[in-house]
């Protein structure tokens, strides 16, 4: 089961350190010399962590290698570090990722909500994870379930019954937090019957070897002002960190 996660982590250079490393405001972010890439936080502390002393300077691989740990804000930190190599701007655009030049930029055209409008009507559609404005998008065109991890909205489902519906879906949205609490290889296992399974959210690492394990599409984000990220989510500028960059896709090639 490991096996996704240390193809990732080795497919970072052995030469880059984590240079900058803040947990807060929602968002771990995590810097190193090509830049810069977030993590959702998750604050459940389950076990203890790791690692121990200080992180920084230490190698970018390392740091990496926590996305493995039980303690998940740990995980955080390692899913962050992953980030700022496959979603920083100079290897997104080697992989084949095209963006703006802009600072921000709101691109629609990268939203998978928007993209996939005119392929699930009719069809089967769960989301793992509540997106917002995903009711407007998909919820008159087709059958849609919103799985939650911890359900708060009425008609939300409950986590495990991703085990019931997911084998049953033609599509199906993860959120990219499954990455974090390891959930990721069960749900895409679960999927695999799916016309389309896409990976989603503002932390989708954008590693094209994600494409070549049954995910269609990562949609994601790269930071493209590094110093603002580093703002928002310290707390030192308010804002979201859409702010920082742009909402970016890879979609795997069907010829």
């Amino acid at each position: 089961m490991w096996e996704i996660y240390d193809t990732l982590i080795n497919g970072i250079p052995e030469d880059l350190t984590a240079d900058q490393i803040i947990c807060g405001n929602g968002n771990t972010i995590v810097v190193n010399r090509y830049g810069a890439g977030i993590s959702s936080l998750l604050q459940q502390e389950t076990r203890h962590p790791v690692s121990s002393g200080n992180l920084l300077g230490t190698p970018l691989r390392q740091v990496a290698g926590l996305i493995k740990s039980w303690n998940l804000p740990e995980a955080s930190i390692g899913h962050a570090a992953l980030n700022s190599y496959y979603n920083s701007p100079a290897i997104a655009r080697m992989n084949g990722i095209e963006f703006s030049d802009l600072q921000y930029k709101e691109d629609r055209l990268n939203d998978p909500f928007i993209t996939s409008q005119n392929d699930v009507k009719g069809k089967k559609v769960a989301v793992m994870g509540h997106f917002p404005y995903l009711e407007t998008f998909f919820e008159p065109i087709c059958d849609l379930s919103i799985i939650e991890w911890e359900p708060e909205e009425q008609g939300d489902y409950p986590f495990p019954s991703s085990e019931f519906i997911l084998p049953l879906c033609d599509f199906v949205f993860i959120s990219s937090r499954s990455l974090v609490d390891k959930t990721f290889p069960r749900l895409l296992e679960l999927s695999k019957a799916a016309k389309r399974i896409v990976l989603v959210g503002p932390s989708a690492t954008l590693a094209p070897y994600l494409l070549t394990i049954g995910i269609s599409d990562l949609s994601g984000f790269i930071i493209k002002d590094t110093e603002k990220a580093l703002r928002l989510v310290s707390g030192a500028e308010s804002g979201k960190i859409a702010r920082s960059g742009h909402k970016v896709s890879l979609k795997r090639n069907e010829d």
